[in-house]
Parts: C-alpha cells; sequence; structure tokens
C-alpha cells in the first residue's frame, strides 16, 4: 500500500530551484533559456520541461546522453549553492516527521519531478531516511507514469500527497485519493498547511485511505 509523496512544495522548497535550472542549461547549451521559455513548458517533470526547452531551441528531442549531461550540471549547480551555504532548503518539519511516522508503519514512496540523481541530493539535504525509496523523472513518463510505477505490483489503497495541480491532476488520472499541502490545489480533497502538524498529517492520510487507527 504505497503512500506517495512529492517532494519539491511538499516536503520543502528550494527557492531558487528554477534559477539552478536555468542556469545548469545554460552552462551545457551556451545560453540559458528564459523565465518566459520556462513558462511556456506544459510538463510538470525534468525530462519533460528540459525536452521541450530543447526541442524550442534545436528543434529536436532530448536524448538520452543529453538528458544525462542536464542531471549532472543540475546536480553539479544546487551542490555549489546548498553545500556552500550560500543557500538553505526549507523543510516542513511537521509534514517530514508525519512522512517518516507513516513509513515506520507502511510502504511509504517519493515520487517527484526532478531528475533521479538531483532527487537524491535533495532527499538527502532535507534529512529523508535513506530507507524510503525515491522515483524521480524517467524519459518517456509523465508524472502519473510514475506513480504507477510506484505503485506496480502492490495492492491499495494508495494515495499521492502534493501541492500543485499536475499532482491532483496525476493522483485523478490513476483514481488515487489525494491529500493537498498548501493552498494551491483546490478541491474538495483534504488540504493541509505547510505548517501542519506530524500527528495531523497522519491523520488526515489515514482518512483519505479509510484507515481507523
Amino acid at each position: 500500500m504505497p503512500i506517495c509523496f512529492d517532494l519539491d512544495g511538499t516536503l520543502g522548497h528550494f527557492s531558487s530551484g528554477f534559477v539552478l535550472l536555468r542556469e545548469a542549461l545554460g552552462e551545457v547549451w551556451g545560453q540559458m533559456p528564459t523565465v518566459e521559455e520556462l513558462g511556456l513548458c506544459r510538463g510538470s517533470t525534468d525530462r519533460e520541461i528540459v525536452d521541450e526547452l530543447h526541442q524550442r531551441r534545436f528543434g529536436r528531442s532530448l536524448d538520452e546522453t543529453g538528458y544525462a549531461t542536464y542531471e549532472t550540471a543540475c546536480v553539479a549547480r544546487f551542490r555549489q549553492v546548498f553545500t556552500s551555504g550560500a543557500q538553505e532548503p526549507v523543510g516542513y518539519r511537521g509534514i517530514l516527521e508525519g512522512m517518516h511516522r507513516l513509513a515506520a508503519l507502511r510502504q511509504v514512496w517519493i515520487v517527484s519531478g526532478n531528475a533521479p540523481e538531483l532527487l537524491a541530493f535533495k532527499a538527502e539535504l532535507l534529512g529523508i531516511d535513506p530507507a524510503i525509496p525515491r522515483l524521480g523523472s524517467l524519459p518517456h513518463h509523465a508524472r502519473k507514469d510514475l506513480l504507477k510505477r510506484a505503485l506496480s505490483g502492490c495492492p491499495g489503497p494508495h494515495l499521492y500527497v502534493g501541492d500543485r495541480p499536475h499532482d491532483l491532476a496525476a493522483a485523478q488520472a490513476l483514481g488515487l485519493p489525494f491529500v493537498g499541502i498548501g493552498g494551491a490545489v483546490p478541491g474538495d480533497h483534504k488540504s493541509l498547511p505547510s505548517d501542519t502538524g506530524a500527528e495531523h498529517l497522519v491523520a488526515a492520510v489515514e482518512a483519505a485511505l479509510g484507515i481507523v487507527s
């Protein structure tokens, strides 16, 4: 029964993330994509976003070597900024603690749109237990495909916890219950503020799953 969590905006945030993505692509491609170009992207994963930018700039899809090159450059840029102490990530302590409490009793996954090595680095900075499996952005996988992959072969009920409309859309595409973090995902699902306490997150997830503690 995997309970899946998004990372950025759900468990914490890295406020300069899109700036660093643009800077990494500038190193690789020789010129940074503009904010406007980034804003036109429809995808919600690194692979989708970088592929869209690549197609606009070069007129062809991003190949696997190109994606690996981007991933290496992006992780290096994040390491420069966050391990040097220039910036600090903001972890949502109650949400993180609640996720770890759930992981002690049930199967929990991190399912994120970050490139896999970037996801691993961010998870480490946020202090996420290495035993919790992570699934990052892969070729030919939209967010719903990543979720489907994490849930494959596991009996339900399942659930996704996220903070953006694309998280809710992915959950709905698979018929999953959803718990929102923050105020950016309106709807009739349960929503919690990012500063919620661990016990409230656990209670909201269990209620959405129909679990009686």
